[in-house]
Order: structure tokens, then sequence, then C-alpha cells
């Protein structure tokens, strides 16, 4: 693999787009499913399934929505802060969905919104290396203005992403697609921050870092 080129702010965006739009097709359309059972079988049964699917799917859609605009959106105005009792809330919701339990220990305070993206990127890497569950533990070492971050998974079968280690250590990928987008938006997020990641794999699980350069 070749060294990381930068994309242009056009490829870019137009990757992360397709990449949310892929994460909210799935719940959208169980909503639309639901809808399309109510006006179709008017069996007492069958409405309350509906219902249920569109209640789960809608507040799946909305807690995907809020953390991608808090991870991916601009959030704010140019050297904005963020609170990350919001981040934790956003995470938390999310991670509701997921098949990990999230174990966030960080406190409540204001933090520039690029680190914040940032470690919200560093939780959905953290997510892709225990697919079938278990827990991550999100911790943070440093003041607000120049942290180091720590994210370990662990579960059943950790492993990290074929090819993730390469991107998160400045190699492009194969393929840059929208797929992959997600890993190499965070590497230019941390570069923009001044930091580092690093992500190995022990015995205890996967631990994810990014610390300052």
């Amino acid at each position: 693999m070749s060294e990381m080129k930068d994309l242009t702010s056009l490829d870019l965006s137009a990757l992360v787009s397709s990449r949310i739009c892929h994460d909210i097709i799935s719940p959208v359309g169980a909503i639309i499913n639901g809808l399309e059972v109510l006006d179709e079988d008017g069996s007492g049964d069958m409405r309350e399934f509906a219902m249920e699917l569109i209640r789960k799917s809608a507040r799946q859609a909305s807690a995907k929505l809020q953390f991608a605009r808090l991870a991916f959106g601009a959030a704010g105005s140019a050297g904005a802060e963020i609170d990350l009792g919001d981040a934790q809330s956003v995470a938390g919701a999310l991670m509701e969905n997921e098949k990990s339990n999230l174990n966030w220990q960080i406190d409540r305070q204001l933090m520039p919104k690029n680190l914040v993206k940032l470690l919200l990127n560093l939780l959905l890497i953290a997510n892709q290396c225990v697919p079938r569950g278990g827990e991550i533990t999100v911790s943070m070492t440093g003041q607000p203005a120049s942290p180091s971050f720590e994210l370990t998974a662990k579960g059943v079968n950790p492993r990290i992403p074929l090819g993730m280690q390469a991107t998160l250590s400045g190699e492009e990928p194969e393929r840059v697609d929208a797929h992959s987008v997600q890993p190499i938006y965070t590497v230019l997020l941390a570069r923009e921050c001044g930091m580092k990641i690093d992500i190995v794999k022990d015995d205890e699980g996967v631990r994810l870092t990014a610390t300052q350069i």
C-alpha cells in the first residue's frame, strides 16, 4: 500500500454522505415496510407488529442521524466546543441498537469539536472490532484541549478488520469507497488534531488509542 493521499473536499463529502445514507437506508426502509403492512392488513396482531417495527426503526434512524450530526457534521462554527455529555448521549443511543455494550468513562466537559468528532469516529472503529458483541470502554487522559483517548473492545473473537491497521497508520486502502471512507476520515481528523492513532490486538481484546504527536 502507498501513503494515503488527501482526498479533495468534494470527494470526501460525497463518500461520507454515501456512508451516512447507507447507515440510514435500513431503518427507513423498515419504517416504509411497516406502513405498507398497516395499509394492507387490518388484523390487530399485524397492526401491532407493524407499529412496533415502525417505533423501533424510527428510534434507530433518529439515533444514527443524531450520531452522524456530531461525528461527521459541522456541529457549530469553526473553533466551537461540544459538551462531552452530548457526545455520550448520542453514542449511547447508537449503541443501544448494536451488539456491544458501551462503558463510557469520560466526565462531562467541553471539548473542541474536532476532538469530539475524532472520539466518536474511534468508537465506530472499535465497534467493528467486536462484530459478535461484547463491551467497548471509552476513556480519556489529559486536558480537554490536548487529550489522549483509549478505547478497548472486548468480546467474542475480537479482531482488527482487514486493512484497518494499515489505514489508521496512514496507508491508502486498496479501494477508497463509502465503506472505507470512515477510517480514512478518522485519520484526517487525527491529523487535524495533531494526533496519531494506534490499534493493537492482545489477549484482552482490541485496544485503540489516539495520542498527541
